[in-house]
């Protein structure tokens, strides 16, 4: 009878050395997965699960991970509970998340790119990062619902120390406007999306940022763009802008724009701008616009339109109170023309009686008797 040969592992280190090594394959780093996640080599995906909080444990050798589609009402410090020094990219979107505490990424020293789009946040923490943190991308698009959440914005952007970002996008949020000095704290912003985001105008001092080179400021409520702003942009020649899809207003207050779009290279998308009133150039591209075409006509007609209105209004306001007026004291105004007309009629009288006497002989001569 031939004997079978026992394995090599088994040769070398017997079978108590496979069970340890089986044992240390499953514990070691990178090697164990969450529930209800995806691990493939250094990437681990959550996605879509109803997941409540961070997965627990992660790979402690996870680059790149995935928590999207999920319920996670809030992030914290104990969200991330293990150092994760090999985490360099983080997407958080559509997790209807509202709160992002402070030290919240404490533990993921290396991280550069992170996603917190499509959520719902009300706080933004500004010590949500690590001093020395190395976030280059951070998208907060569609991340933030209200109107009054401007504050929130920009004092996360002024104080949360992103010295190496890069890209930032805020894109889709309700903004209206934001302050000159947002940005001033993002020394390396080179792309900047503010697209759909409702803004109304450009402050002064947004745009001095030395190092950035795309902003788009499409689909906003710009009418618009100052001459301190053209100014700003004239300053960056290597600056690129987006301004489609804004409702610009073709009156003699964008003469100044009107030059500049003719003369400037830096608009991408300049053949897409178009007005949006007054109506007779509406949809005309402001390429082809001549300043003789840009007038503020319209502006009064309507204003002078919108005078006579409200004059012919507060006349109506007078012309009832007097009637009102009238009728409250209709006795006592009939008994004043009622006396007015008898005074009248005595006078008249009187009038009549001496025509009569001057215009009879005899009862002249008979006047003139009796005054004698």
């Amino acid at each position: 009878m031939r004997l079978l040969s026992p394995p090599c592992g088994d040769v070398l280190l017997g079978r108590p050395g496979v069970l340890l090594l089986s044992l240390l394959a499953f514990v070691l780093p990178g090697h164990g997965c969450p529930d209800k996640c995806l691990c493939s080599s250094q990437t681990v995906k959550c996605q879509n699960q109803e997941l409540a909080g961070i997965p627990e444990p992660l790979p402690l050798n996870t680059k790149i991970l995935f928590v999207t589609g999920n319920r996670i009402p809030r992030i914290g410090e104990a969200s991330f509970p293990s150092l994760l020094e090999q985490l360099t990219d983080l997407y958080l979107s559509g997790n209807e998340m509202e709160h992002v505490d402070a030290m919240a990424f404490e533990n993921l020293p290396n991280l550069q790119r992170l996603d917190l789009s499509n959520n719902r946040l009300l706080t933004l923490s500004e010590s949500a990062f690590p001093e020395d943190n190395k976030v280059q991308l951070l998208n907060l698009s569609r991340s933030f619902p209200g109107q009054f959440l401007t504050d929130t914005v920009q004092n996360f952007l002024q104080n949360s120390s992103l010295q190496q970002l890069t890209t930032l996008d805020l894109s889709n949020n309700y903004l209206v406007t934001l302050p000159g000095d947002a940005f001033a704290g993002l020394s390396s912003l080179a792309t900047l999306s503010l697209q759909n985001s409702s803004l109304v105008t450009v402050q002064n001092g947004t745009l001095k940022l030395p190092p950035l080179r795309d902003l788009d400021l499409r689909d906003n409520s710009l009418k618009d763009l100052p001459a301190s702003t053209l100014a700003d942009i004239g300053l960056q020649p290597d600056l690129r802008l987006w301004l489609a899809g804004n409702p610009w207003r073709c009156d003699c207050v964008l003469d100044n724009m009107l030059a500049w779009l003719k003369n400037s290279t830096q608009v991408m998308d300049v053949q897409n701008l178009t007005c949006s009133d007054p109506e007779p150039l509406r949809q005309q591209p402001l390429l082809q616009l001549e300043v003789s075409q840009l007038k503020c006509s319209s502006n009064m007609e309507g204003v002078l339109e919108t005078s006579y209105v409200f004059l012919g209004l507060v006349l109506a306001l007078i012309g009832v109170i007097f009637l009102l007026v009238l009728y409250l004291n209709r006795k006592g105004i009939k008994r004043w023309i009622y006396n007015i007309r008898d005074a009248c009629r005595d006078h008249m009288e009187g009038y009549h009686y001496r025509y009569e006497i001057n215009s009879d002989p005899r009862l002249a001569n008979l006047s003139i008797n009796s005054d004698v």
